[in-house]
């Protein structure tokens, strides 16, 4: 859920006036941009239930009691769940809380068998952070999070399987998400769109997320609003689970230039969430959006505050010492390779060691040719010990 009333922005006159303007009738205007990226937990487990935890089995194979809601059932955490919610707000950047609690958000849906999701409101296990986001003509801009907490995820309805009923599948139902809420510091589409990629390379490379846009492990809702250049914030409507980089360009584009012929034609902008339908290229309204008060949020009786720090915080911090986009941006000026390969390789940690060559049309004559050799050999041999002094092994 983002709140955007009162948060400044963080873009400066410079970056005002670089921001991308789209022109309509009555003059030019600013797109606004926040996401809010659900991830998947790399988990084995459920967040508070023993269920297995997998792509691809059969409807409601992968249910416990406690999915199910059944009387009486009781939820108990997941411990791994939460260190790598702690991991990944490490990677970005950002605030542990010593302290946090799960609450109740009420609201009903069919594949909802509580009446009530857990997540988490005023306490979340992460807190205020920042990413540096590197754009496509090597210029770069920072995103401010402002939060990361848990939740579960809701099962699945379907209902193209018969015209007269909905089937609801609940194997997804209490799957751990990792929510990561943006302030609204992106101004294009391709901002928004390069943002979730340097997000998903984070997560991919400390392993709390596989980060498989496909199979809808991570998703983003975005938040579209639309002012006069530095002007106040206007109204946002939020294009709900949008899976795909292209997707989540096409949707701003359409959305944007829906709300200027709004406001063109003296209209307002209602406050609503929207679906993006890929087919048509347009988005449609699903609902209107809720604040925060049309949850009824109250801490959980039944999972009291706890610590939000782990045993394994140390390790956490030593594993997430070394994110990716610092490291690339650190060693690009002493490396003679390609931009876009120093761009892919880091988001899985094999990183460190290269054992196979780059997926390029032409070798580059300093890529390693033998098995399991050392990065390092690969390096022309003056930027050797300076890229080597930025890195420590075993991170």
């Amino acid at each position: 859920m983002t709140r955007w009333a009162g948060r400044p922005c963080n873009r400066g006159p410079m970056a005002e006036a670089a921001s991308s303007l789209i022109e309509g009738e009555t003059g030019a205007w600013e797109v606004v941009l926040g996401l809010e990226i659900h991830a998947q937990v790399a988990s084995k487990a459920k967040l508070f239930s023993g269920a297995a935890v997998g792509f691809g089995g059969g409807p409601n194979e992968q249910v416990s009691f406690v999915d199910a809601a059944m009387p009486g059932m009781l939820p108990v955490i997941n411990r791994r769940c939460v260190e790598q919610a702690v991991r990944t707000g490490l990677g970005l950047g950002a605030r542990i809380n010593l302290w946090s609690r799960f609450d109740r958000k009420n609201y009903f849906y069919p594949d909802l068998p509580q009446g009530y999701q857990i997540s988490q409101y005023k306490d979340p296990i992460v807190g205020e952070g920042a990413v540096s986001v590197e754009r496509d003509d090597g210029s770069v801009f920072t995103v401010r999070i402002e939060r990361l907490h848990l939740e579960q995820d809701a099962g699945k309805s379907i209902h193209d399987l018969d015209p007269s009923a909905t089937f609801v599948d609940l194997n997804r139902a209490g799957t751990a998400l990792m929510e990561i809420v943006s302030y609204p510091d992106m101004r294009s589409a391709e901002e928004a769109a390069a943002y979730v990629k340097k997000v998903r390379a984070i997560l991919r490379y400390l392993g709390t997320c596989d980060g498989d846009m496909e199979k809808g492990n991570l998703r983003a809702d975005v938040n579209v609003s639309m002012r006069r250049p530095g002007g106040p914030l206007g109204t946002r409507c939020e294009i709900k689970n949008v899976n795909s980089y292209r997707y989540i360009q096409q949707a701003i584009g359409y959305e944007a230039h829906r709300q200027i012929a709004v406001l063109e034609a003296g209209g307002a902008i209602r406050q609503e969430t929207r679906l993006f339908d890929p087919g048509r290229g347009e988005t449609r309204s699903m609902r209107s959006k809720e604040e925060a008060q049309d949850y009824r949020y109250f801490p959980i009786p039944t999972c009291r505050r706890w610590n939000s720090i782990p045993n394994g915080s140390r390790r956490s911090r030593r594993r997430c010492r070394n994110c990716p986009m610092p490291s690339v941006r650190a060693w690009r000026p002493s490396m003679a390779c390609p931009s876009t390969t120093l761009a892919s390789w880091p988001s899985s940690r094999r990183g460190r060691t290269i054992s196979r060559k780059p997926p390029l049309a032409a070798t580059p004559s300093w890529w390693p040719t033998g098995r399991r050799t050392s990065f390092w050999r690969a390096l022309p041999r003056p930027a050797w010990k300076s890229a080597k002094a930025r890195y420590r092994p075993g991170m």
